[in-house]
């Protein structure tokens, strides 16, 4: 049961319906209210206090209906049987009797006889929940949803166009169930859903600026190209791919999405990074190495999808280079160039190669393979030189290193290893590195280790293999 306050909506439906319950009475008879009584509209007169109750009960009970109107004037109905409407009118009726006997029951036009009271309903609330689910105005085929103008799609060839805006005659569903439990609680017999606005509005026309400038904004983003130049290869970055990546913010501000952009940036690394991959190195000797190694080309992705993301921004063409975290001596193949320092592990030699030419060797030993010191093959380059260096193994528990070694020539390329002069030894080469090998540096002769200092510079590729 819910309280409710009715008004009244229609007085002449309620004065010719009432006039059915009237009984003839003496203006005299103090159990009867007089002639011309109302309660919430409907007419009393005549009636006993039981006779009113009933009257009054029984209209709403066979006559409820709400009349929900349209924005185009027509209307939907919900009838007070199809949801078991009843109406309780409770105690008060006897007052207002009381009243018009205490005050010499005056009646007539210039008599004020008309009474709003408290009423109390109840219905099925499902039955009622089932009817607004089948009403025209929220499931018909006649629906015509409401749309904001906007800009087309994307499509090969064609410029961006404004598609016009659509005056619909959708519903907010949810808004609209709330509306009209709301007025059958209330015993409200009339909803206009315009007047309450529940119906979706158009928030944005065709001829809005700002929709025009966006349009033109697009057709700027669907011209443009992105061209990188990676060597002598390049990969062009289309309109048509930028497009599918765009999207407009609450602000109207065009964006990039972040993952399309890094997905793209992502398949360059794929197809042009070489640091970590394998590539064949061909030897002083004539043979050809399979390798891998740190040394090579690899995009620094975070740097360059911020660069694109910023740059697509501008809705200019450009050419670029992508950029590198770490590049190498050449963008063609071997990428290591023509100048380089290369360590034959198996045969214990060291080579530099400048301009294509081997302009310096010497034998060296490298790490101790019986005590698994082995120094590992691939492609580095050089970290950095540096003279009368002091080179330290572990610290052990006492404090003092495993061992220490001064060099005049200081050359590392992968970690702590490294090419240096060793002039505790007396003989290079051969098979000394298998049982007297080093910790894992190329150890040189001095005088060599001098020269070749002379000629490697930082970032020089240093390629080892067996």
């Amino acid at each position: 049961m819910m309280k409710m306050r009715q008004a009244v909506r229609s007085l002449l439906a309620a004065a010719a319906l009432s006039a059915a319950f009237c009984v003839t009475a003496l203006a005299d008879d103090t159990t009867q209210f007089v002639p011309g009584t109302t309660v919430n509209g409907l007419g009393i007169g005549g009636m006993t206090v039981e006779q009113a109750k009933a009257s009054v009960e029984g209209f709403y009970d066979s006559n409820y209906q709400l009349e929900i109107k349209k924005k185009n004037g027509t209307k939907d109905y919900i009838k007070g049987a199809e949801i078991g409407y009843k109406v309780t009118l409770p105690a008060g009726l006897e007052e207002i009797l009381a009243g018009q006997n205490a005050t010499g029951r005056v009646s007539g036009p210039a008599a004020d006889n008309s009474h709003t009271m408290d009423m109390s309903t109840a219905y099925d609330a499902q039955a009622l929940e089932d009817r607004i689910a089948a009403l025209p105005c929220l499931s018909g085929s006649g629906i015509v949803t409401t749309a904001d103008a906007r800009i087309s799609d994307y499509e090969a060839g064609k410029e961006f166009t404004i598609i016009p805006e659509v005056e619909g005659n959708n519903l907010d569903v949810e808004r609209t169930a709330a509306a009209i439990r709301e007025a059958v609680a209330a015993g409200e017999r009339q909803l206009d859903l315009t007047a309450a606005g529940l119906y979706y509005q158009v928030q944005v026309r065709a001829d809005d600026p700002g929709l025009r400038a966006l349009c033109d904004t697009m057709n700027r983003y669907r011209a443009m190209t992105v061209t990188y130049q990676v060597g002598e290869e390049s990969e062009v970055l289309d309109g048509g791919t930028i497009c599918s990546w765009l999207s407009v913010g609450t602000d109207g501000q065009v964006n990039a999405d972040p993952a399309g952009v890094t997905g793209f940036v992502q398949a360059l690394a794929a197809k042009y990074d070489t640091a970590g991959r394998e590539r064949t190195f061909h030897t002083a000797d004539g043979r050809d190495i399979p390798l891998t190694g740190p040394y090579g080309w690899k995009l620094d992705q975070a740097a360059e999808v911020q660069a694109l993301t910023e740059y697509l921004k501008s809705t200019d063409s450009q050419t670029r280079e992508p950029v590198f975290a770490q590049t190498a001596a050449s963008r063609t193949e071997p990428e290591w160039g023509a100048t380089y320092v290369e360590i034959d592990l198996t045969n214990q030699h060291v080579y530099m190669t400048k301009d294509g030419a081997v302009v310096w060797d010497a034998p060296c030993v490298t790490g101790n393979v019986s005590k698994n010191y082995t120094t590992p093959p691939g492609i580095y380059s050089l970290t950095y030189k540096e003279e009368d260096r002091i080179l330290r193994g572990p610290k052990k528990a006492d404090g003092s290193y495993e061992y220490e070694s001064h060099v005049d020539f200081w050359m590392p390329f992968n970690g702590g290893i490294g090419l240096h002069d060793a002039n505790w030894r007396g003989s290079f080469g051969g098979t000394i590195y298998q049982t007297s090998g080093s910790h894992g540096c190329v150890n040189l002769p001095p005088d060599r280790a001098k020269i070749l200092y002379g000629l490697v510079e930082k970032g020089m590729p240093v390629i080892c293999y067996n």
